[in-house]
């Protein structure tokens, strides 16, 4: 069973036989499953209206546990994204009303973002959407295979941390 890799690496192989290509197999599908799953995940979660990052910002926010709220600095560092993408984000999010910006009670100097109850309503809803989008992708592998792909992608996402 050949797939579009298959085809680049044939096409590396002739046109550069000493190049050590075999990397370009593993990345290059990776790459291609994550096009696939980004636009599978956008069509998927476009009923809900999010913007760029935003299921992103509001799914950190839920997973922080009530009361569901987080610093914008946690959120930025937590998603990897600037301070002033996350900027962007909270803004459209509390527009929408699924935020809002409360003062932190610790420190009346800063503050804190927190869901509201449209905001959980729709992140819960539209995570059980993304969770049954991503079973269903992952439905390819058997349970076996599925820990073994997870454990060996975790290999390489902790050595690239590093």
């Amino acid at each position: 069973m050949a797939d579009h890799v298959d085809f680049v690496m044939e096409q590396w192989a002739s046109a550069m036989p000493e190049l050590d290509a075999s990397s370009m197999a593993v990345f290059g599908r990776m790459l291609r499953i994550m096009k696939h799953l980004a636009k599978t995940r956008a069509d998927a979660l476009a009923p809900f209206g999010f913007r760029e990052g935003e299921f992103d910002v509001l799914a950190t926010l839920r997973r922080a546990g009530a009361p569901y709220r987080l610093s914008p600095t946690q959120l930025y560092t937590s998603l990897l994204v600037t301070s002033g993408a996350m900027t962007n984000r909270l803004n459209r999010l509390e527009e929408v009303g699924s935020i809002i910006r409360i003062a932190d009670p610790e420190d009346k100097r800063s503050m804190l973002v927190a869901l509201t109850p449209a905001g959980q309503e729709k992140i819960e809803q539209a995570l059980k959407v993304h969770t049954q989008t991503q079973n269903s992708l992952l439905a390819a592998l058997d349970a076996s295979q599925q820990q073994q792909l997870e454990g060996l992608l975790s290999q390489l996402l902790v050595a690239s941390e590093r």
